[in-house]
C-alpha cells in the first residue's frame, strides 16, 4: 500500500499501545417538538427585543391630532421620527409639551435672538429662509419680542403660523422634550 494511501487510513484510526481502533461515529439526537419549540421562543424574544430598542432609542411612530404643521403634516397622519443626532433649524420635529406630541419647525437654538415684525421673522438680525414663506405675526404671543432663545432648548413655530400654540406661547422647547426629527409621514386620511 502507498505510503499517502496509509497516513489518510490511519488519520481516521486511534493508536492505542501499538493497537489501532477504529473511530466511532457519534450519534446526533434528534430534534424534538420542545426543542422547536424553546428555538422559535428565543428567536421572537430577540426580535422583541431588538424591535423596543430600536422604538425606545432610534426611531418614534405618532399619529397627528392637529393641523398645527399644517399643510406637511395633516390631521391623522402616521409621523416617523428620528431620536439620533441634533436638530438644526429648518427641520420639523416631534416635541412634547403639556403631555402631547406636538410638531413644529425650528426657527432658532439656544443663544438666538428671535424677533418677529411685520410678518417677518429674524433670528440674530437676518431674516429666516424657509422653503414655503409663512406669514408670521406675534399677535397672540405671550412671551415678548425680540426673544433670547434659552442654551438648551430650541424655538419652534407651528407651520400653519395662525396656530400659535408654538414657542411664542410657552418659549423655548427644551431638548430633552424633542422627540426626534420628522423623517417620513404616511397620509392617512385627505389623499
Amino acid at each position: 500500500m502507498p505510503i499517502a494511501f496509509a497516513f489518510i487510513k490511519m488519520k481516521g484510526e486511534k493508536k492505542i499501545d501499538n493497537q489501532t481502533e477504529p473511530k466511532t461515529a457519534v450519534k446526533k439526537r434528534k430534534k424534538t417538538a420542545t426543542d422547536y419549540a424553546i428555538e422559535f421562543a428565543v428567536k421572537i424574544a430577540i426580535t422583541a427585543a431588538v424591535i423596543v430598542i430600536l422604538l425606545v432609542f432610534v426611531v418614534g411612530i405618532h399619529v397627528n391630532h392637529s393641523n398645527s404643521s399644517y399643510p406637511m403634516i395633516k390631521d391623522g397622519d402616521l409621523v416617523i421620527t428620528w431620536k439620533i443626532g441634533d436638530v438644526t433649524n429648518g427641520e420639523e420635529i416631534a416635541y412634547e409639551s403639556d403631555g402631547q406630541i406636538r410638531f413644529g419647525r425650528v426657527v432658532a437654538g439656544g443663544g438666538d435672538v428671535v424677533d418677529i415684525s411685520d410678518s417677518y421673522i429674524t433670528v440674530n438680525g437676518y431674516g429666516v429662509t424657509e422653503d414655503v414663506v409663512y406669514p408670521t405675526s406675534s399677535d397672540g404671543a405671550i412671551i415678548e419680542f425680540p426673544y433670547q432663545v434659552p442654551e438648551g432648548t430650541v424655538f419652534v413655530l407651528n407651520d400653519f403660523r395662525e396656530d400659535t400654540s408654538d414657542s411664542r406661547s410657552f418659549g423655548g422647547v427644551a431638548l430633552t422634550d424633542v422627540e426626534g426629527k420628522v423623517i417620513f409621514l404616511i397620509r392617512r386620511r385627505g389623499i
